[in-house]
């Protein structure tokens, strides 16, 4: 299998996970129809709604998982785990800022 088609794979992959079916074009339809429009707003809004969700269960997650361990190496380990996941959530805040320039681009 090429690079590309594997592309292609994960992509439809994705999508389906969103519950999204793969954009297919007619031969003659223009580039970026309403309807192709149409498609991409979808996907960016199940996007968007996605890293909402997933903001919103770090912080529970951190306020369920804040335990003063005594132990210095279990500390430091959650400290670590805390560190990369607001990295983690920094760079979707990021995404999502980008997603609703592109989502106002599409109106």
């Amino acid at each position: 299998m090429t690079k590309r088609k594997a592309n292609n794979k994960s992509s439809d992959d994705l999508l389906a996970s969103f519950g999204i079916d793969r954009y297919k074009s007619k031969a003659n339809e223009k580039y970026m129809s309403k309807k192709q429009l149409n498609h991409f707003e979808n996907i960016l809004l199940t996007w968007q709604t996605q890293l909402e969700e997933e903001a919103g269960k770090t912080v529970n997650h951190m306020q369920e998982e804040s335990i003063n361990y005594a132990d210095p190496n279990d500390r430091a380990s959650q400290e670590s785990d805390f560190g990369l996941e607001l990295r983690t959530r920094d760079r979707e805040r990021k995404l999502l800022k980008k997603i609703q320039q592109s989502l106002h681009r599409i109106e």
